[in-house]
């Protein structure tokens, strides 16, 4: 990983932060680089419970540096669209296709802009708290492109899809009340990372079994017909039930405790 993202520990939360400040945490090369190696660091630590994701200084992302997007039109680009052995998405999918293949909760905390990549990095998360103050935008159609980050696998499984069509159709510029009200965030918050902070060490408390399965049992089964929702829930619940995790769930409620999980 590189320095342009930093990962912070607070007990079973991580924060992750986009770290290049002075460029609005715009995306170059070793930006993606950096997301995609955070996000498989958080995949294989079975300690973490929930994730933050922010961006230092300004603004969340201001979208695709124009180094990239010079590499990009200069036939250089290969490496961004390369497919790795472990995932569907290509290295620039996967800088917000990663927080899905995540198996815990990931927040999005967004400030100032989140533009194009920037905004397909936040769709990327299970959850969006902004600034009633940010500005967002599928600002690709500016440069006479469409945006290709995961967004059909992100965005549409929380947002109407003519929403979707009309903002990748213009670019143009949505604030954070409007965003809230098209349902492209989750919810506004006057300091959306100590929100989102608060979000996930709440969270972190919970039963991570059920939380994992939670997470898996909505991601996977909006494309399955009824029959196989169903049975879906069964199959995710039945190793619940009974489990170790599960049992200090009931007790430290019956004790009237804080309880104490385990990550096994």
């Amino acid at each position: 990983m590189t320095d342009r993202v930093l990962i912070e520990r607070h007990g079973a939360v991580a924060h992750v932060q986009l770290n290049r400040a002075d460029k609005r945490n715009a995306l170059d090369v070793a930006m993606f680089e950096g997301i995609v190696a955070a996000g498989e660091q958080l995949i294989a630590d079975k300690s973490v419970r929930a994730v933050v994701l922010s961006g230092l200084g300004q603004a969340f992302c201001a979208g695709l540096d124009f180094s990239a997007f010079s590499a990009f039109a200069s036939g250089g680009g290969s490496a961004l669209l390369a497919r790795g052995d472990h995932s569907p998405a290509n290295l620039a999918q996967r800088v917000a296709w990663v927080w899905q293949e995540l198996e815990v909760p990931v927040i999005a905390a967004l400030h100032g802009v989140a533009l194009g990549g920037g905004f397909q990095i936040a769709a990327g998360a299970d959850l969006r708290i902004a600034h009633p103050e940010t500005q967002l935008s599928i600002m690709e159609i500016k440069w006479g492109l469409i945006p290709d980050m995961s967004i059909t696998a992100t965005a549409l499984r929380y947002a109407p899809l003519d929403v979707i069509k009309e903002l990748m159709f213009t670019g143009r510029l949505v604030g954070g009340q409007e965003a809230l009200a098209l349902r492209l965030v989750t919810r506004l918050a006057e300091d959306p990372l100590a929100e989102a902070l608060t979000l996930a060490a709440t969270i972190a408390t919970k039963n991570p079994h059920a939380i994992r399965a939670g997470k898996r049992l909505l991601n996977l089964s909006h494309d399955l017909p009824v029959d196989a929702r169903l049975q879906f829930e069964t199959h995710l619940q039945l190793p619940l039930l009974g489990s170790k995790n599960q049992m200090e769930a009931v007790m430290a409620n019956m004790q009237k405790r804080d309880p104490v999980f385990s990550d096994d």
